[in-house]
């Protein structure tokens, strides 16, 4: 018979930040064992549920036993099992014992040809398993695998016994259709019994049938058992709240799924805390009431937080002003512990604190913090200054920018490094270039993450991005697989989205040259900006993917390894535009067989000349080489790769004679030579925007 199955653990209060994670793996992991011992029907569907204090899961079609299973059993060898006679000898006779069978199985034994020899088989039916015995191993299995962040060891059976889990459990429930699951763990014999909200719900819950549970549970328990219900009632009143206060508040799906973790029965409320704490950077406040207290601060219609804010409560109460005070008098310390931190840091000018960093090590081969703004600051300014931009605000603004290090308010908050330096840094009275450098050298800081605004912002951020690179590489501390503690792939990926989409003209090698170049020769490898430069093209491989690039139009342009980077997206454009003419495949595949005909002569000297050429078809080529490649050169340098390559399309039919009618290999070696000379010219200039080679089927 086939019903639902309703498997609940009762716990402690689970960890919150891990819970949906929790709930959603108990859930999957029962699914997929029972599923693996075919016991779910065709259209099982399963609902995971998670509350601060249980994980449980529904699964619908469930079978009371699995299918029998039909096997073959091999036995002996046909000439042990067999005698003369072709009746069973003792041998085959104690082999079908061993597996269970009698005498009578000897009748339905065939004889199987494996090539080699004959073996004795013979066909068995095994039975299905309970679920009694399927559901145990599926449930210890899931119990194992449960992604827990932090084992704790606790005592069962008055002491006599410990068992580890994420939290103590208290009750188990195991229910198909209506019946019990005779199943146990972590020391819990499985029953019908679950328990509601701690306050206003029913403690003992009796469940008389596995589909009654979410109803049941919320109808006496007070408890919404689906972790994304609940969530989605969350946001519904938090909307609704923040309309009524004609203001609005930030998504933030990490704070609602904590939330979500924390209440069973969640009533939003709102509450304020004193407008002198307005004078505080709103940064600060936000983080401290999201962080601290898992608040959501409100703000007005012109983004500027307000001095009221909403929070999540496990309590509906008919008069929550208890609950409202309480979250006032408790928000109020943490606000004027940022309040203190912040006044106190703007007692002393932000530079005088970057000799503080001199005592904070960097990393213990790499230098302080104070070493290293020294190496960011000289290359800002040299980046500032090749793009024209403001080279002393950069060398500035580099030279503050870890200044708030050091600060208490960052030391309590790390997340707000950089924002407090630059208010910080227009207290006391630094140009807001300056400031807003201090700020944006962070970014981008994940993937979508808004850029610097301005080149002086962007200095200093390369400079950042770059000497982390290149000392962090340089001492071997190269990623490898998913580890990146130092989140070099990130920071690369920062350097390519500044260069690309600022469409920065700098030379990356040179940039990985110059930071190289601030460090002691012997502090670092010899090969570190090859490597690096290797490193980066392969980030910059999965950017352009990104970007709906095909493999062959990256490989095209990557494979020639670029360093002006600003002009791989170009590139790739022009790229594109050209395999759409209809001269691309043929030309492409010339330049493929141009390139095995070079590679195979081993080194081609010279140029072509006029004189040496005798076919009328080569004459042809070299004549349209070389009226094209001024054009060419032109097209180049003013950076129109898509016209340089449609110019380029015009040598088809020359490129295609030449290919019929010339034998470029011939015993002859001055003409050899002149031909192999004639296709290097041709092939530097079809490779010239990109290898196009690569796009040959």
């Amino acid at each position: 018979m086939s019903q639902t199955l309703l498997v609940e653990l009762f716990t402690e209060e689970l960890p919150p930040k891990a819970l949906k994670r929790l709930g959603e793996a108990f859930a999957e992991t029962l699914r997929s064992e029972l599923a693996k011992r075919e016991f779910l029907d065709d259209g099982s569907e399963m609902t995971w549920y998670a509350t601060p204090r249980r994980l449980a899961a529904a699964i619908t079609s469930v079978r009371d036993t699995s299918p029998d299973k039909s096997f073959d059993q091999k036995l002996v060898p046909a000439k042990v099992g067999l005698d003369a006679n072709g009746d069973a000898t003792p041998a085959l006779l104690k082999k079908l014992g061993a597996v269970g069978l009698d005498a009578d199985a000897v009748a339905s034994i065939r004889k199987v040809d494996t090539g080699k020899i004959e073996m004795l088989h013979v066909s068995r039916v095994a039975p299905g398993e309970s679920l009694q015995t399927g559901l145990q191993a599926a449930l210890d299995h899931a119990i194992d695998r449960l992604p827990i962040p932090k084992v704790m060891t606790y005592q069962i059976d008055r002491g006599l016994e410990s068992v580890k889990f994420v939290r103590p459990a208290h009750g188990l429930v195991a229910l198909h259709g209506s019946d019990i699951v005779e199943v146990s763990v972590l020391g819990l014999a499985a029953g019908r019994v679950t328990h509601g909200h701690r306050f206003i719900g029913m403690r003992d819950i009796t469940l008389k049938h596995a589909d009654d549970y979410r109803e049941t549970l919320e109808s006496k328990g007070k408890v919404i058992a689906s972790f994304a219900t609940r969530r989605a009632a969350i946001e519904q009143q938090l909307e609704e709240k923040a309309t009524e206060l004609e203001s609005s508040f930030e998504q933030d799906d990490a704070l609602l799924d904590e939330v979500t973790a924390l209440a069973e029965w969640p009533v939003v409320y709102v509450s304020d805390f004193d407008r002198e704490f307005l004078s505080v950077p709103q940064e600060c406040l936000i983080l401290t009431m999201r962080t601290n207290q898992r608040y959501f601060p409100l703000f007005d219609a012109n983004g500027i937080l307000t001095e009221r804010f909403l929070l999540v409560s496990n309590m509906e109460l008919d008069d929550p002003a208890n609950i409202v005070d309480g979250n006032r008098r408790v928000v109020r310390p943490r606000l004027a512990d940022a309040r203190f931190f912040f006044d106190t840091d703007r007692k002393e000018k932000l530079d005088t604190q970057v000799a503080r960093l001199g005592d904070v090590v960097y990393h213990n081969k790499l230098g302080t913090q104070l070493e290293r703004v020294q190496r960011i600051q000289k290359l800002a300014g040299s980046i500032a200054e090749q793009l024209g931009a403001d080279a002393d605000a950069a060398e500035r603004a580099a030279r503050l920018c870890k200044a708030d290090l050091v600060s208490g308010m960052v030391g309590e908050f790390p997340e707000l490094q950089g924002v407090m330096g630059r208010y910080y840094a227009l207290h006391d009275s630094e140009t807001p270039v300056v400031a807003d450098a201090i700020e944006q050298h962070y970014r981008p800081r994940f993937a979508n993450d808004k850029l610097p605004e301005d080149n002086v912002a962007a200095s200093v951020a390369l400079a950042d991005k770059i000497d982390t690179l290149v000392g962090i590489f340089g001492i071997g501390l190269v990623p490898t697989g998913e580890k990146d503690p130092f989140a070099l792939r990130r920071q690369a990926l920062g350097v390519l989205r500044i260069l690309i989409e600022k469409q920065l003209p700098l030379d990356l090698m040179q940039l990985l040259d110059i930071a190289r170049a601030q460090f002691p020769r012997e502090m670092l490898a010899d090969s570190v900006t090859v490597d690096l430069h290797g490193f980066m093209l392969e980030r910059l491989r999965g950017y352009l993917r990104d970007q709906d690039f095909s493999a062959d139009e990256i490989e095209s342009v990557l494979s020639q390894s670029p360093t002006r980077i600003d002009l791989v997206t170009p590139r790739l454009e022009a790229v594109r535009a050209f395999r759409r003419l209809p001269e691309a495949g043929s030309l492409a595949a010339a330049n493929k067989r141009i390139r095995n005909i070079l590679r195979k002569a081993e080194g081609v000297d010279g140029n072509p000349e006029l004189t040496l050429l005798q076919e009328p078809a080569e004459k042809n080529l070299f004549t349209a080489v070389n009226e094209m490649q001024p054009q060419l050169n032109a097209l180049f340098e003013a950076e129109d790769y898509t016209g340089a390559l449609k110019l380029l399309a015009g040598v088809r039919s020359e490129v295609d004679t030449f290919f019929d009618e010339v034998m470029v290999m011939t015993d002859e070696p001055l003409t050899r030579k002149n031909r192999l000379a004639l296709l290097a010219q041709l092939e530097a200039l079809m490779n010239r925007v990109a290898d196009i080679s690569r796009l040959a089927a």
